[in-house]
């Protein structure tokens, strides 16, 4: 063979081998990845060209399908349907031709059929020559307490508005309502038309009220007063002070190597604060800042952190609906530790603590659980498309965030809160509430507070925890109790009278 043929030859022989490890990528360790990529276009065909399986919540013959598939005349064969578009679009998401998002996204191999635990049922499609179908994602959601969350909020903050409403069954963790408003309507970018999707996408994406963005877990502010109870719970549990002691508190302080007035905390005008020492119980419920300060620096910053990563700052727990923001309870800079100034604000949720609604509601629930943490979850059950249960959730224990000691006595100050304090609009009659507000500033001149309420009730046997926060109410005055109270109290009932 000569020289020019033998060149040829090896060149072709290498472009094989190439092609060949190409090849072997792309079908063996790629496959997988490639199926999974939403922008894949026979993925996407694949995914409008079978009947994907129903987002449902309730009980029995109550069940109600917030996300179905309905039958299209076009190449796709089948659309995506939100018969209840803005009451849970953030915990839905949307399904289009070029993503996912909310539970569409995370329960995308069930709702698809692809998961394994569907695998008979795919069996049986194809022994009967029938298209496979998805199987259904039942959640964890009472849609009387999604119903009244939605209403009283809407009410509350107005169309134009921003908050959001968790409410937590506290001996499971089962989410029963997660409300984000402003909210949005999935079904305009669920079309076939991937033009009319992206001008849907970029109106709302633009907004700067931000419809896409689920407050719930997506948001996270100063939780100002409401985090006075992760404050009280830890000074219990360090010994240093029980619910029935009097605390330091005095109607302003100075706080700790500083001077000027823009250092000195007070009670905004709450007299019955202003005495050097105020019994427990009135510090909770007037919602002293001074006495809780003074806790806060009595603790120091690194007990203050254990306390508030126990109850879950810090850290991710929600698993079945993505993405999150972590809660936080700062460090100080490169790592040092916050100094009495910076810990003294933390006390009461301010300098640079922050807080999704989410985290809260899990706060005031394990409190509520007599000090135990249950990991919060959406998603009940996992059902083929006959409705016939695979898998179901088992509640999963965290950790004890408290002693139950600890716990019943930061109850009994929510309770005194209620009954004769801040968070009297929570009350029930003929149930005993534990509850706490908070009007946390912003830090920015002029700018109005985010409102914030967390309660649960009875508190003697919580079956609803609850956080409200209200990031803007126009037209309104905020303040924690008067606009949250209503809120938690109307979703509490709705749960309760079930």
């Amino acid at each position: 063979m000569n020289r020019p043929i033998r060149t040829v030859s090896i060149f072709c022989l290498f472009l094989f081998l190439a092609l060949m490890v190409n090849v072997t990528y792309l079908q063996f360790w790629h496959a997988d990845e490639l199926n999974e990529d939403p922008l894949n276009a026979r993925v996407a065909e694949a995914a409008f060209s079978r009947e994907r399986g129903d987002i449902l919540v309730g009980e029995g013959r109550d069940q109600l399908a917030i996300a179905r598939s309905r039958e299209y005349d076009d190449r796709y064969k089948y659309l995506r349907v939100y018969p209840k578009p803005l009451m849970y679009a953030n915990i839905t998401g949307y399904l289009t031709l070029g993503s996912q998002t909310g539970i569409e996204a995370s329960q995308n191999a069930v709702l698809s059929g692809e998961d394994d635990r569907l695998f008979v049922t795919r069996l049986i499609d194809l022994a009967q020559n029938q298209s496979n179908k998805g199987g259904n994602v039942l959640l964890t959601l009472d849609p009387a307490a999604q119903q009244a969350a939605y209403d009283a909020l809407l009410q509350t903050v107005g169309p134009e508005g921003e908050g959001s409403v968790v409410a937590i069954e506290p001996k499971t963790g089962r989410i029963l309502a997660m409300v984000s408003l402003p909210s949005y309507d999935p079904n305009e970018l669920t079309t076939h038309d991937f033009n009319a999707f992206q001008r849907n996408y970029d109106r709302l994406d633009a907004d700067d009220k931000e419809p896409l963005v689920n407050r719930a877990i997506q948001t996270r502010l100063f939780p100002g007063s409401t985090f006075k109870v992760v404050t009280a719970a830890a000074a219990i549990e360090e010994g240093l002070y029980s619910a029935d002691d009097d605390v330091p508190s005095g109607a302003t302080w100075q706080t700790p190597g500083t001077t000027g007035e823009n250092n000195v905390i007070d009670n905004e005008g709450r007299f019955l604060c202003n005495p050097e020492e105020v019994s427990f119980g009135t510090a909770m419920a007037q919602s002293c800042n001074t006495a809780f300060a003074k806790m806060a620096v009595e603790l120091g910053p690194e007990k203050m952190r254990e306390q508030a990563e126990a109850f879950g700052f810090n850290s991710d727990y929600l698993l079945d609906l993505t993405p999150q923001v972590q809660s936080i309870y700062p460090s100080g800079e490169d790592g040092e530790d916050l100094n009495d100034a910076q810990t003294a604000q933390t006390g009461f949720g301010q300098f640079e603590v922050q807080a999704t609604p989410l985290q809260m509601a899990m706060v005031v629930a394990a409190l509520g659980n007599r000090g135990t943490l249950m990991r919060p979850y959406l998603v009940d059950e996992v059902q083929s498309a006959e409705y016939e249960t695979l898998e179901r959730t088992d509640p999963d224990e965290i950790r004890d965030a408290v002693s139950p000691t600890t716990a019943d006595q930061v109850t009994d100050l929510m309770v005194e809160t209620v009954d004769n304090g801040t968070a009297s609009p929570a009350q029930i009659p003929g149930v005993t509430v534990a509850g706490k507000t908070g009007t946390a500033q912003r830090g920015v001149p002029g700018e109005p507070p985010y409102g914030w309420f967390v309660s649960f009730a009875p508190a003697e046997d919580a079956e609803v925890a609850v956080a409200v926060m209200i990031q803007e109410a126009p037209g309104k005055e905020i303040a924690g109790g008067q606009l949250g109270g209503p809120i938690a109290k109307a979703v509490m009932e709705a749960v309760l009278d079930d």
